[in-house]
């Protein structure tokens, strides 16, 4: 691929979990897949935005690889929106080591491809922006400032003394320094002041300027990295790639921000002021800003009926939650979780789902509806020696070749036609048809048509965990 001078590539982060918005937020289907009013979810409008810039032609995401078929899913939805071929390339983790690692992983990627002068702009997966004109021009006084080898964070103008968000002290385009999270004192100390910027987390330097900064302040962030991306195939797809990285090797890639392995350090940081109507979206009390209130103050999605309620924010998904004389109060209710929390505490709901993941419950990493790269299962009912689920197969997709020891499957077809192996037959079911494929039984099914498959799966055994499968083919990279 010839290299090209100063050409802007968005690198979208799409990782973390968005504790603070469980339940809907999980670790298997984390904040960024929230889908909002217009069907659209964080990640694809974070796509939807960078692929609309001037000049645009492709976009890098970082990302656990557990992810990427939804990724890749969610991507392909609206690429129709945008009016030319955007290339999508992956740069897959198998665990997570915070935006460092993965901003300096890009960086050297990049810099392989199109030269020292290749400008990153890392964007988050998670935000909002309501202001996409004011954002290009954001945009485009942060890359000429990045072309003079600056480190440039996109800063915030506040509209309230937010103790949620980290603070940039500026002197014109320059960083004086970066604060934490700040107590309420401080933060209307520094509102009322007008010389602090909220930091969104969204950066733009060359490829260049940020390696060399690694080096300085991280030279051990650099050389692990270096050592990681040593492994990586030096050539890619035109219009699409993945670069799965070595588990083996980022083990030794030591964890750390962005902002504390650089920005916070570096004598070359700049700060642009904009104000593109931006929310990281990090808790409830700002998701419920995105829903019109009604004469009471309550922001209601889902059914419900109220009673003397006021000022809440109550979200039903499928069940109808009825509210009666209360305040101030957040109602999440998913189908198997359901948060009700004093908006003062909003911010603790992180603490709730660190719990349960110290307490290893399932509930914090999946819903009961689980996305798999060929589709969907929800799980409808369960025992000591069985479990009921409805499968989705997307058309055109399979599961993988596999068995299992200690269960039995029958499999009802409610939609679409389903091609089954078992064992050495091949047998074709429709709407209203089952099967019954027996423990150690190799099988597999795929969904040939153009329409959603949809069945019943009953399972009987002993054992039902989903680490009972052995698979001996599979399109996906499990096996």
């Amino acid at each position: 691929m010839n290299k090209s001078p100063k050409k802007i590539i968005p690198v979208i982060l799409c990782g973390g979990v968005g504790s603070r918005l469980w339940p809907v937020s999980r670790e298997e289907h984390p904040k960024p897949f929230i889908r909002l009013a217009d069907g659209q979810s964080l990640l694809q409008k974070a796509w939807l935005r960078a692929a609309s810039l001037p000049g645009v032609e492709e976009i890098l995401t970082v990302s656990n690889k557990e992810l990427f078929f939804q990724i890749k899913d969610a991507y392909n939805e609206v690429a129709p929106l945008v009016k030319k071929k955007i290339a999508d390339h992956y740069l897959l983790e198998p665990f997570g080591k915070n935006t460092a690692p993965a901003v300096t992983l890009a960086a050297l990627t990049l810099e392989n491809l199109y030269g020292e002068d290749a400008t990153l702009l890392v964007l988050a997966a998670d935000h909002l922006l309501s202001r996409p004109k004011p954002f290009q021009e954001a945009v485009s006084k942060a890359v000429r400032l990045a072309h003079q080898g600056r480190l440039v964070v996109f800063g915030i103008k506040p509209d309230s003394p937010e103790t949620g968000y980290g603070y940039i002290e500026r002197a014109g385009n320059s960083v004086l320094r970066f604060i934490e999270k700040p107590p309420l004192k401080d933060a209307r100390k520094y509102f009322s002041s007008g010389k602090f910027l909220w930091n969104s987390g969204m950066f733009c330097f060359t490829a260049k300027t940020l390696l060399n900064e690694i080096k300085k302040y991280r030279p051990d962030i650099a050389s692990a990295c270096l050592k990681t991306f040593a492994s990586f195939p030096k050539s890619r797809g035109e219009s699409s790639s993945q670069v799965e990285i070595s588990p083996k090797l980022f083990a030794h890639v030591p964890e750390e921000s962005l902002d504390y392995a650089v920005m916070e350090k570096s004598k070359n940081a700049a700060v642009v002021s904009s104000d593109i109507g931006w929310s990281d979206i990090g808790s409830w009390n700002a998701m419920e800003t995105l829903i019109k209130a009604d004469k009471n103050g309550n922001r209601v999605k889902g059914k419900t009926v109220l009673l003397d309620a006021k000022n809440c924010h109550i979200q039903a998904d499928g069940r109808t939650v009825a509210a009666i004389g209360i305040k101030d109060i957040i109602v999440i209710d998913t189908s198997d979780a359901l948060l009700v929390a004093a908006k003062r505490r909003a911010q603790d709901v992180k603490e709730v789902y660190s719990r349960l993941k110290s307490q290893g419950s399932e509930i914090h990493r999946l819903h009961r509806t689980v996305y798999r790269p060929w589709g969907t299962y929800t799980i409808l009912e369960e025992g000591p020696d069985f479990k009921i689920k409805r499968i989705e197969v997307l058309p055109h997709r399979r599961l993988s070749l596999q068995l299992h020891n200690q269960r039995s499957e029958h499999w009802v077809i409610l939609h679409g036609h389903a091609t089954i192996q078992r064992g050495e037959k091949i047998i074709t079911l429709s709407a209203n048809e089952s099967t019954f494929i027996p423990p150690k039984t190799k099988h597999r099914l795929a969904n040939k048509g153009k329409t959603l498959l949809v069945m019943i799966e009953v399972q009987c055994g002993s054992y039902l965990g989903e680490d009972d499968i052995v698979r001996f083919q599979d399109e996906y990279g499990r096996s």
